[in-house]
């Protein structure tokens, strides 16, 4: 059935995307262009359009970049999904209702977006969207079978003040898009729409602070734009960094801790296996699933914060028992000598062959890895499908689920890494940068590279940083290891990450970089217009002394 779920009226040029696409980070901010380097579409602009797409993938900061989008007026006319989608669903509907910004919003069957993905103009009008001869009848979604507690009436009513009552309202929407009937309650929230990507986040945020809200459950927050106490020293310009401190604070006035980290995982108190959370940023929610067991959709910005002034989210997709089984089997066998660049290739490569559904990886069953390895694993992941989870045969606590009747089966191959490392490394030979830390570095990572570094020292023409949580800071200052990194040259950047870092701490002068992040390696060409090399943590170091990245792949590819 072909659904209308952001009604607006609405047209223009169809513009059909392959693949699904991730707003953030893979479309400019400001005028709408596709930026993402390894995307089919790349340099096509969604201003004006009709965009098709399978579903969007990557960064739960999508809805904000595209109510940016809106309030900038370079926002698509409209929408159109084939499966599932709440990121941007979720962003259009923000447009909407707190802003008056039209974004329309439609889901159709394989038929119909076929169909439509043949014609060149389509417009929307009423319950009906046209396209040459084409004619589409659309069907609003349901918001009636929606079960509410009285608690829950009480906030929709305002009851718990005109914050809440608009947090309800969204939930209550998004719910049915999602096709649930029932909310659930969730522990704690981990908030993504704190980084400063366009004005939207701070107008979205100060607006919700000003109307009283207030979070009801433990809530985190993520990295940041900003190093929140130093970047008036570090010379960021008081244009953006007053901006990017004061979104930041908006959420903590409104009860969220401080804790500026996308990896909120590497806490001691960390979710528990069944636990029902709501955590927004793409890498954390993948691992939460996945390592964890938690449960946790992968909550788009806006809906992470009103889930955390509610206490309530939408009991469906992962959040349910027999959504978590996997629907695609992944064989892969882990090269003999393959070091640590394995984890984050094979998560992209699993990714790209299970874009749109859960995967299992069979074939590593002996391989165990770290909690590191698996980090930098659901990371990469992310960025190539748009699956909350994935499962790993004997690695992770729910790979014993029983795949659906349906499942397909699919190789990951030595050739794959090899094209895959290609790709990674089209940059130049000479490094200016080594970027680590994303998602943020744990404490036994920055040890890891404290010991590839013991007596070397950072090239004069390189810079090396690591990004990492306030928390993994203080664990490293206090048992040397922040100052052995300093010695040899490496500086430690909190707060922030490299997917929300910007130019004077990013090094302006820097034209290549290294990193030893899929992650990064895939978005920092469209994010910080630079050349990229990727390879394993002794690889970075290497280029750090060196300033000169490997020629030649590791022994393990070939």
């Amino acid at each position: 059935m072909d659904k209308i779920v952001v009604p607006a009226e609405v047209g223009g040029k169809i513009l059909v995307c392959d693949e699904g696409l991730s707003v953030w980070g893979g479309v400019d901010a400001q005028t709408g262009t596709i930026i993402d380097a390894l995307h089919p579409q790349h340099g096509a602009s969604l201003s004006g359009r009709v965009v098709m797409m399978p579903t969007s993938r990557g960064s739960c900061t999508g809805s904000g970049v595209l109510l940016g989008l809106a309030l900038a007026g370079t926002a698509p006319a409209a929408l159109i999904f084939r499966e599932e989608e709440n990121i941007l669903t979720l962003g259009a509907l923000i447009a909407s209702r707190m802003f008056d910004r039209q974004i329309a919003v439609l889901r159709l069957s394989a038929e119909s977006y076929a169909a439509l993905s043949r014609q060149d103009t389509a417009s929307l009008t009423g319950a009906e969207l046209i396209a040459g001869d084409l004619r589409l009848p659309l069907t609003a979604i349901d918001t009636e079978a929606l079960v509410l507690s009285e608690t829950d009436l009480a906030m929709l009513g305002g009851g718990s003040g005109p914050a809440a009552q608009i947090a309800m309202e969204t939930l209550c929407t998004m719910a049915a898009v999602q096709g649930a009937t029932e909310l659930t309650d969730v522990s704690r929230v981990h908030i993504d729409g704190c980084i400063y990507a366009s004005p939207a986040f701070l107008t979205f945020a100060r607006r919700m602070a000003d109307l009283g809200a207030r979070v009801k459950v433990p809530t985190t927050m993520n990295a940041i734009s900003v190093d929140h106490a130093n970047w008036r020293l570090q010379g960021v310009a008081e244009s953006f960094g007053t901006p990017a401190s004061q979104l930041a604070d908006a959420y903590v006035e409104m009860g969220a801790r401080p804790s500026f980290t996308c990896a909120p995982y590497l806490f001691e108190d960390r979710p528990s296996l069944g636990e029902d959370i709501a955590w927004a940023e793409s890498n954390a929610v993948i691992y939460a699933n996945s390592v964890l067991g938690a449960r946790t959709v992968k909550h788009p910005d806006f809906l992470d914060l009103c889930i955390a002034l509610t206490g309530r989210a939408p009991r469906s997709g992962v959040y349910l028992d027999h959504q978590r089984a996997p629907r695609r089997i992944v064989t892969v066998t882990r090269p003999a000598g393959a070091d640590d660049a394995f984890w984050p290739m094979l998560g992209w490569l699993v990714g790209q062959a299970a874009p749109d559904c859960i995967p299992l990886i069979r074939g590593l069953e002996d391989s165990r890895p770290s909690p590191d390895d698996l980090k930098a694993l659901c990371a990469a992941f992310g960025t190539t499908s748009a699956s909350p989870m994935l499962h790993v045969a004997g690695v992770t606590p729910e790979a014993g689920l029983p795949p659906t009747p349906d499942a397909t089966t699919v190789a990951i191959g030595l050739q794959d890494f090899a094209r895959l490392w290609s790709l990674f490394n089209a940059g130049g030979g000479e490094v200016d940068l080594v970027a680590l830390g994303s998602p943020h570095f744990s404490a036994p990572e920055c040890r890891a590279f404290a010991r590839l570094m013991a007596g070397r020292n950072v090239h004069p023409k390189v810079t090396a940083i690591i990004t990492l949580g306030r928390a993994t800071l203080s664990e490293i200052e206090a048992d040397g290891t922040a100052a052995s990194l300093r010695s040899s040259g490496v500086r430690l950047v909190p707060d922030l990450c490299w997917c929300s870092i910007s130019e004077p701490v990013f090094p302006p002068e820097a034209r290549v970089l290294m990193t030893n992040s899929g992650k990064y390696a895939h978005y920092a060409p469209g994010l910080c217009q630079r050349e990229v090399r990727f390879g394993s943590l002794a690889a970075c170091a290497e280029t750090a002394c060196s300033g000169a990245a490997p020629a030649t792949p590791p022994g393990w590819i070939g």
